[in-house]
């Protein structure tokens, strides 16, 4: 019987772990295995999907991090005390949830920030991914303070004007510059970003998003998701295979 894995969220039109899944199952000669996306409109589908006895795990991304949560049956410490999950596994008839953006993120933000000294950061966004991101900052000791346009965060966008100095590193985790949307970006004073800062974008497609562009043109320096992608891959595959 073959396995299957997969991905959920909506909308799926262009996404990382399919493919990366299917190089690796390539590479690796695991031919027992399968990852496709599983477009869901509403979150309601996925009691259907979950009847499927062949699938063994899931990865979940927006808009499903949160509002999945309801439907599983357990939560690791992390993903519990986040709120949010990424990585589904199918354990003996329960549904087991998981955060691997925490591995993802901090690994890949190290090599960012490399040695130097970070004391503030701000998180653009609200979402499950942002709070993944503030649970790895505040472990790391980073004063860090939300930014939405709503009313879920620390600040609005209007509270940044002259205030960029105050925070060397900036992460967005809003969809604002994902394909094929790549004209736009988070409205915040790019004029006032500097060769002090550090400017992180968990999207990775374009490579290099307009908040990032302009970021580097001010001198700071600039990573995308696609490293955070690739770890926190590897660490559902580890789950997926190791817990049962």
């Amino acid at each position: 019987m073959q396995k299957k894995y997969g991905l959920i969220g909506y909308p799926l039109s262009h996404t990382f772990s399919p493919g990366y899944f299917k190089n690796k199952f390539k590479e690796q000669h695991i031919h027992d295995c399968m990852y496709a996306s599983y477009e869901l409109s509403d979150i309601k589908q996925f009691l259907d999907l979950v009847k499927d006895k062949e699938i063994h795990g899931l990865n979940v991304t927006i808009p499903y991090k949160e509002l999945v949560m309801e439907y599983l049956d357990e939560l690791s410490p992390e993903a519990k005390e986040i709120g949010a999950v990424n990585t589904i596994k199918f354990d003996k008839g329960k549904l087991i949830g998981f955060n691997t953006d925490v591995m993802g993120f901090e690994d890949s933000l190290k090599e960012l920030i490399g040695e130097n000294p970070i004391e503030n950061a701000l998180v653009l966004g609200s979402g499950g991914a942002a709070k993944a991101v503030f649970y790895v900052l505040k472990n790391l000791g980073i004063e860090t303070k939300v930014v939405s346009r709503s009313d879920k965060g620390d600040l609005h966008y209007s509270d940044l004007k002259g205030q960029m100095s105050n925070y060397q590193l900036v992460v967005n985790t809003s969809p604002l510059g994902m394909y094929p949307k790549q004209d736009t970006c988070p409205n915040i004073p790019y004029e006032e970003i500097t060769d002090n800062h550090f400017f992180y974008d968990l999207i990775y497609n374009p490579e290099k998003t307009l908040f990032l562009k302009q970021a580097e043109a001010n001198g700071a320096k600039i990573k995308n998701g696609h490293r955070m992608l690739i770890i926190q891959a590897e660490k559902s595959w580890e789950i997926w295979n190791r817990y049962s």
